[in-house]
């Protein structure tokens, strides 16, 4: 829940005679702590339809960021998992580096024992 939610405040019969509109009240991400305010003052007056919509659209506002966080959540294990190719990749990409510049260094070694042997070979001539 919102850590302002304290700021907010709420009659103690209200608690009692309406607590789970309260509690999604004070838990809605999407109003601020004169949102939350203004909404605990109506409803005493609020109809049983218009509590049951707030309700719901309350309800439903939960829902959808639980789901929105276990996407996310599930996209950043993903991504945790795609840093560990990454990591792999790259650790290929090192040793293939390596082993392309040992044997380089072989070809370089191999071209000039070959062109001292075709020195030697044009001086007995």
């Amino acid at each position: 829940m919102p850590s302002d939610q304290s700021a907010v405040t709420i009659p103690p019969e209200l608690k009692k005679k309406f607590p789970e509109i309260v509690a999604l009240i004070l838990g809605s991400e999407s109003m601020n702590v004169e949102e939350r305010q203004y909404w605990v003052n109506i409803i005493p007056v609020m109809t049983p339809e218009q509590l049951e919509n707030l309700k719901q659209i309350l309800a439903n506002e939960k829902k959808q960021l639980a789901a929105i966080d276990a996407k996310y959540s599930k996209e950043m294990k993903k991504l945790n998992t795609g840093r560990t190719v990454q990591q792999m990749g790259k650790k290929q990409q090192e040793k293939r580096s390596s082993r392309q510049s040992k044997e380089q260094k072989v070809e370089e070694e191999e071209k000039e024992k070959e062109d001292e042997i075709l020195k030697a070979i044009a001086e007995l001539e």
